[in-house]
């Protein structure tokens, strides 16, 4: 099975933007999976939305859209509890 996920974090925003259209535009892929945690979701909205209406648009929508949460332990060894988001980019049919 292929990768198709693109995990958001500190890099430029139009680096993962360009990540999602190449996924589906040169590697033909049929989803793909934008990933996300913390303060990165609001990013990885933006970027499906960026992706998906402007770049792509048309030929991908919004397929699915998972919310949950994640426990581990920071650099502390607190335990922490962090929010996150994976939304699924599918071509339309």
């Amino acid at each position: 099975m292929e990768d198709n996920n693109i995990f958001i974090g500190g890099k430029p925003f139009m680096n993962y933007v360009t990540g999602v259209v190449m996924q589906f535009t040169t590697k033909n892929a049929e989803n793909v999976v934008i990933k996300a945690r913390g303060k990165f979701i609001s990013r990885a909205v933006d970027v499906a939305e960026v992706s998906s209406k402007r770049f792509l648009e048309s030929t991908v929508g919004v397929k699915d859209i998972k919310i949950g949460s994640e426990e581990f332990k920071n650099n502390e060894g607190k335990d922490i509890r962090v929010s996150i988001i994976e939304i699924t980019l599918g071509k339309n049919q």
